[in-house]
């Protein structure tokens, strides 16, 4: 199938993630969804999506291994050393310098899996700054969408095959070592705060020095890459540091952020203005605070509302607890309020949904502390005309900072708008009167669409390479994560493997030691197992009775006398009496011997075979 064209069934299967899990696939590469998928079902023995959807349904465990599947958790301590020597040396003491003395340093680990990269973090800071200071000043927020392995981080413990990337004097200064196992130290563990975050959902954490997502974008398509992207660049302060992995190309494609060392996937916050950068304001007049202006009021009030009602512009403030507060002379008269509305909750009022939805706004600017621009708001009045407005919601603050409520404010672009569209109609009767012009112009035209023509196939071909190229890197860390799982199996059978020869050697030491001759038997009495005593009395090697039925082998026991006892011993019977014969040994000696037989297996359940004790 075309890597353009969706598979309807692969479709509803993730719609059906989405409805009862609440995990939106949406922005997920299909090609890659759809190779995790498909290498759970084959563990599951499923072949087709729909009956993938009734399994899901019927064993709801599985959810849990099919995320474990999709969200690919490779990871390790330094990864790509280079990038990170490049990051302590180059790009952190600027970073640091610019923040000042005693000055916070918030950091974000998005996507940190089971947190080897939020604890090399921590290592690269606490050696850049010293430990008090990154005691003191550092927060590491390390975020994942797999609940699993964000409580595999939290413990920062790991094993000994996991600490391979960390450098022998970091091992030392940063971790303490019990059972070959590794636990990051607790002082500076404090540092750190996990949590669960989904890129294509959540808020950004704001106020962000340093940012770090490596290996993460490649597995979203280039439209929810560009989304998250736009998160980050608000995430960061101002100079604030992007570092990704190897196989992201989107940044190369954006106008958000500046290159530091693109090689190495650095870059630096591009700052651009908007209204997401100016400082809230505050009702009053330049240079004086509310309670100056409450003084030169008398402390009525009055000389404040003067001020409101003398704006041209609608203006409203709800206070921190969502009552209408204030409402000036134009805002009464363009939405119909009276004295008795103020001291009103905003919910209840028309204002709060006409002409715009204000409740969602006014909680984000608390939130936030921005201000929030609305655009063009088409409004009909009571009287029937149309009427837009450009709606400003801004906070209001004390001097020290605390929360005061907000204001809101609309101005009137009817008139604006107006002018703008009679704009339009004059230039298009302009291009009417240069159309002889133009077609003076066409064959410039037609040649420069030619090229750009050839430009977009180019730049469309850079687009598909680059595409390729984050497929390739997909596929690699697929690659890893299965080449770890084997690893794992291969140590785990290693194990195993060892366990049964020291099991064996033990069982051929007890059997070695037996001054009787032992024979174990299958329920077909064929030879499982002949002791170094049964080659002593009979004269026949252990590999040459193997597998052989027992009543062919030319030994000297009577063997009639042993079939009823066998019998019974297959059948379950564990009270055999011991049988004493005459029999000849491998020296053709006629001895007497002692035959005991027992059944062979757990009691209760149907032997697998019979043991035989020659004395």
């Amino acid at each position: 199938m075309s890597s353009t064209q969706a598979d309807p069934d692969l479709e509803s299967l993730l719609d059906y993630l989405k409805r009862s899990r609440g995990f939106d696939f949406t922005g997920y590469k299909r090609s890659t969804l759809g190779r995790r998928i498909d290498r759970r079902m084959q563990l599951v023995g499923m072949h087709a999506y729909a009956s993938y959807i009734d399994y899901l349904e019927v064993h709801p465990d599985e959810f849990d291994a099919l995320f474990d599947t999709v969200l690919i958790n490779v990871t390790c301590f330094f990864r790509d050393r280079d990038e990170w020597q490049q990051l302590a040396e180059r790009v952190l003491p600027g970073l640091l310098a610019g923040k000042g003395p005693g000055a916070p340093v918030r950091v974000w680990s998005a996507g940190c899996a089971s947190g080897e990269e939020a604890y090399t973090l921590a290592m690269v800071l606490a050696e850049a700054m010293g430990m008090h200071e990154f005691r003191e000043r550092v927060k590491i927020y390390a975020t994942d969408v797999d609940d699993d392995a964000l409580t595999r981080a939290r413990q920062a413990t790991y094993a000994g095959p996991e600490m391979d990337g960390v450098p022998s004097d970091l091992l030392e200064k940063y971790f303490e070592e019990s059972n070959n196992r590794y636990a990051f130290r607790g002082d500076l563990r404090r540092a750190l705060i996990f949590g669960r975050h989904d890129l294509t959902r959540d808020a950004p954490i704001s106020r962000v020095d340093l940012l770090v997502c490596r290996n993460a974008l490649m597995y979203f398509n280039a439209e929810t890459q560009h989304q998250i992207l736009t998160r980050f660049h608000f995430a960061l302060n101002d100079g604030g540091v992007l570092f990704l992995g190897r196989a992201e190309t989107m940044l190369t494609r954006t106008h958000l952020f500046e290159p530091v060392d693109l090689r190495r996937r650095l870059f630096r916050k591009r700052t651009l203005p908007g209204l997401r950068d100016r400082p809230p304001v505050r009702i009053g007049l330049p240079g004086m605070d509310q309670d100056e202006l409450g003084a030169l009021d008398g402390g009525n009030g009055r000389l404040r509302d003067a001020v409101l009602d003398a704006s041209p512009v609608a203006q409203i403030v709800i206070g921190t607890d969502g009552v209408l507060t204030l409402a000036n002379a134009s805002a009464r008269a363009l939405f119909g309020l009276s004295p008795a509305d103020l001291g009103r909750p905003l919910q209840d009022l028309e204002l709060s949904y006409r002409p715009v939805e204000l409740r969602s706004r006014i909680d984000e600017v608390c939130a936030t502390r921005r201000p929030v621009l609305l655009t063009s708001v088409a409004w009909q009045s009571h009287a029937g005309e149309m009427r837009t407005f450009d709606v400003h919601v801004v906070p209001l603050s004390t001097e020290n900072g605390g929360a005061l409520g907000v204001t809101v404010t609309f101005t009137d672009t009817t008139l604006a708008g107006r002018l703008q569209r009679e704009l339009e109609h004059a230039n298009q009767e302009l291009e009417t009167a240069y159309e002889e012009l133009q077609s003076t112009n066409e064959e410039l035209e037609t040649t420069n669409e030619e090229l750009q023509s050839t430009v977009e196939e180019l730049e469309t071909t850079n687009e598909e390479l680059q595409s390729t190229n984050e497929e390739l890197e997909t596929m690699n860390e697929e690659l890893q994560s299965m080449n770890e799982e084997l690893q794992t199996m291969n140590e785990e059978l290693r194990r195993r493997s060892d366990e049964a020869a020291e099991v064996n050697l033990f069982l051929g030491s007890i059997l070695a030691s037996l001054r009787g001759g032992v024979v174990v038997l299958d329920r077909e009495l064929r030879v499982l197992l002949w002791n170094p005593r049964s080659e002593e009395l009979w004269g026949l090697r252990a590999d040459e009775v193997e597998g052989k039925h027992f009543f062919t082998l030319d030994i000297g026991l009577p063997m009639e006398a042993l079939r009823q006892p066998l019998r019974r011993c297959l059948s379950g019977d564990s009270d055999v009496e011991p049988l004493t014969v005459d029999a000849i040994n491998r020296r053709g000696k006629p001895v007497q011997c002692t035959v005991t037989c027992a059944p062979l297996g757990v009691p209760g359940t149907e032997p697998r075979g019979a043991i035989v004790l020659v004395e």
